[in-house]
């Protein structure tokens, strides 16, 4: 049957309709994200400003995560998600089967994903017939940490507020090669509590003002860098697999705060952090043994 044919494309829509409705039930099933990223919502968090015309030029399918205006009716993978869009999609679905193609879509990049402007029937449809890429016009977005198509929802949240702490303290200009990575939500906002206080501390001890590029530098050199180098020379973080540096220096800062509370005096950080390793080693312990016990029942 030839392939611009309506009946051809309809069934062509239907089959893409099913496919979306099992992506979306296995999404659930397993807890993974399977909705289109809003553009504006990682516009808000990343701040954008300003982008720069690129021109038209390759995109590839599976850079593709998000939309403008019209992430609610394609999931991730750009399958359709209401029957209502029956009628544009195979119209699109003939053209580019037939003379016509498919013309350049309209894309927003950041990072190395992007996000359609114009064009998301385009890209359905461009997807449903297995093409590695699509021609757009592109505009880009700088931003000071990249983000990349693997991302969940969760960890562009956090590249966002990594990119909005860089913007604050410009410590990536500062201290250049210093990764302060995370893997939850909301830990930026700790560290910049941290270098509040330490400003306020500093300038209570010395009662002159201390600007806030010099508060930042100095937190990194006699706070946050003595840790990570212990962290390092003790091999700590091998105890926390799946976690970064800086997880486990607010960790030991948390901890130690803990501690101090139940003791009532002061607690150097390397016993913080040698505590926290025990607590963690013998909570892993008792769960073994439950394991084993189950066994043996």
């Amino acid at each position: 049957m030839d392939a611009t044919n309506p009946n051809r494309a309809m069934a062509d829509f239907r089959e893409a309709r099913r496919k979306a409705k099992m992506q979306d039930i296995m999404a659930r099933i397993k807890g993974q994200p399977a909705d289109l990223l809003s553009f504006d919502d990682v516009s808000q968090n990343f701040r954008l400003e300003g982008g720069s015309a690129l021109g038209v030029q390759d995109i590839p399918l599976d850079s593709i995560v998000g939309s403008v205006g019209r992430y609610h009716d394609f999931n991730r993978q750009f399958l359709p998600r209401r029957d209502g869009l029956a009628r544009r999609w195979t119209n699109v679905q003939r053209g580019a089967e037939g003379l016509v193609g498919l013309p350049p879509i309209e894309a927003y990049k950041i990072g190395d994903v992007y996000f359609v402007v114009d064009g998301n029937h385009r890209v359905s449809v461009a997807r449903q017939m297995e093409s590695p890429a699509i021609q757009g016009k592109v505009t880009e977005f700088k931003t000071r940490i990249p983000i990349s198509p693997e991302d969940s929802p969760d960890e562009i949240i956090i590249k966002s507020e990594y990119a909005t702490f860089l913007e604050k303290t410009n410590l990536d200009h500062w201290r250049p090669g210093t990764d302060f990575s995370v893997t939850a939500p909301g830990r930026m906002w700790v560290l910049n509590t941290q270098i509040e206080a330490f400003r306020f501390l500093k300038m209570q001890e010395s009662g002159q003002d201390i600007p806030y590029p010099d508060a930042v530098t100095r937190w990194h050199d006699e706070v946050y860098l003595p840790v990570i180098e212990a962290i390092r020379e003790n091999g700590i973080l091998r105890d926390f697999p799946g976690r970064t540096e800086t997880d486990l220096y607010l960790w030991i800062f948390q901890h130690r705060a803990e501690m101090e509370a139940q003791l009532g005096w002061d607690v150097n950080l390397e016993a913080a952090a040698l505590n926290l390793i025990a607590e963690q080693s013998d909570s892993a312990e008792r769960v073994v043994a439950r394991g084993s016990e189950k066994l043996l029942d």
